[in-house]
């Protein structure tokens, strides 16, 4: 755990406001107050107050409490800020005239010493951040894993001077850090996602732009035209050191892929670093993008260019980013569960022949548009959550066939038997593949969930096809 007692000093009053008691907020709570501050606390949600109070968090009805008592906001990154208006805690808190934090913003005011990179996009980020991680550890770099992935950074072990803290931020959290940028900032890709909280394309590529603000080192993705216009910005500002990545075409000052071949030429000379469209747990163009990232950092961190190489060549995935859960009878059966809009379902099925996909749940702005050029290798849809109506009718008129299956268990087991009495069509393996392309709220307590819940049901499939 973090000792907070540097931020805590910097206070007035001492005494703070958490509102939001999910992880990163739970963990705020107890951090604080073991570095001696006044913590009062308020969520919306009665299971989280009550395990709060039985831990000795101090809470108390946000709306019954003047907040010129305290001298900052500590906020849950989901919380509105700005659109569509602000929630009424935030409004309270704005009213009074005090600042608002998220938990990243503690941790940089509390740590010294502490380097750190930061990775964001809209898609990417967990294997993005995780692979970095990997490369590090395999290179015996003493760093920690954490903020949108793994532990809440207050609750990282953090030696002073000697610890790299490799951190996924989403757009939330950097909405939530007023003076924290990392060291190396990493943006991989923006495309349409949490626009109901950000309004708009231009708020939301704005959050993400922030990462770049100050000193150090900038990697950037260039092939999207919200990545190229926002490179485009901070190398006239000057700031940082500027490193492009990109899977579309060669660069001279950064890193790239071509024919399946990553092309190092950060600092000097073109350099051929091998092949990496064969790596089985980093398949697809989206993996080759976040292989780019990851190298740059690393490089720019001061590792060996081969030792990043073989590093990457050993990465075993996350569970919930096209990992393969089982193989039964030759058919794969992956969970992407991580996938909760189109454009990061659309990576996961571009790397598969002969699809029986499992989508729906919660619906994100434009449904599954973009899916459609990969009509010809989803054999079959099969539906759950709120999204299924919808997701059916894009079907239709796809030309794909879909079940509603409603709920998970029924949609993996139509799957399975469909997707085993197919087999051998022509065209590759087939795939039994959760991909979403939805949020999973409606159902699941979270995309973690949704994966567990898919694993537990594939692993009790019986192979027996008789």
């Amino acid at each position: 755990m973090i000792d907070t007692e540097k931020f805590i000093k910097t206070l007035n009053k001492k005494s703070l406001a958490i509102f939001g008691l999910g992880l990163s907020g739970f963990s705020c709570a107890k951090a604080l107050i073991k570095s001696g501050a006044n913590v009062y606390a308020w969520d919306e949600d009665d299971e989280r107050q009550y395990f709060a109070k039985q831990t000795g968090i101090h809470v108390t009805d946000f709306l019954d409490q003047d907040f010129k008592d305290f001298d900052a906001l500590i906020l849950s990154p989901g919380v509105p800020l700005h659109f569509p208006e602000p929630h009424v805690v935030v409004q309270k808190a704005r009213d009074a005239g005090i600042d608002i934090y998220g938990d990243v913003e503690i941790f940089y005011r509390s740590v010294e010493g502490v380097k750190s990179i930061g990775i964001t996009g809209t898609n990417g980020k967990s294997t993005t951040t995780a692979l970095i991680h990997h490369i590090m550890n395999e290179c015996g770099v003493n760093n920690v894993m954490g903020g949108n992935i793994g532990k809440p950074v207050l609750d990282l072990d953090i030696t002073p001077h000697k610890t790299l803290a490799v951190l996924e931020l989403s757009s939330y959290q950097l909405d939530l850090c007023p003076t924290y940028r990392p060291d190396i900032s990493i943006l991989l890709n923006i495309t349409p996602d949490h626009l109901d909280r950000h309004g708009d394309m231009d708020k939301y590529a704005g959050a993400k732009e922030r990462i770049f603000d100050g000193d150090g080192v900038a990697i950037c993705n260039i092939d999207d035209k919200p990545c190229f216009d926002i490179f485009e910005r901070i190398s006239k500002k000057n700031q940082r050191k500027i490193f492009s990545i990109s899977t579309q075409k060669e660069i001279s000052h950064g890193v790239f892929v071509k024919d399946g071949i990553l092309f190092d030429a950060m600092y000097d000379e073109k350099h051929d670093r091998g092949v990496i469209s064969d790596i089985p747990t980093l398949l697809g163009v989206h993996n080759q993008q976040n292989i780019c990232a990851a190298f740059a950092a690393c490089r720019v961190y001061g590792l060996d260019p081969d030792d990043i190489i073989k590093a990457i060549k050993t990465y075993k995935g996350l569970p919930y980013r096209q990992f393969l859960t089982r193989i039964i009878n030759g058919v794969g059966y992956v969970n992407d569960s991580k996938a909760t809009n189109a454009d990061a379902a659309m990576k996961a099925i571009a790397c598969y022949k002969n699809i029986y996909l499992i989508a729906g749940g919660r619906p994100k702005e434009g449904g599954l548009k973009g899916l459609e050029i990969y009509s010809d290798v989803i054999r079959h849809m099969f539906l759950i959550g709120e999204a299924s109506d919808d997701f059916a009718k894009w079907g239709h008129k796809v030309g794909v066939e879909s079940t509603p299956c409603q709920t998970l268990d029924v949609a993996v087991l139509a799957a399975h038997q469909m997707a085993q009495s197919k087999r051998g069509l022509p065209g590759g393996a087939a795939t039994v593949l959760l991909s979403p392309a939805c949020a999973s709220w409606d159902q699941f307590k979270s995309f973690e969930h949704r994966g567990d819940v898919f694993t537990k049901l594939v692993e009790s499939l019986s192979d027996d096809i008789s």
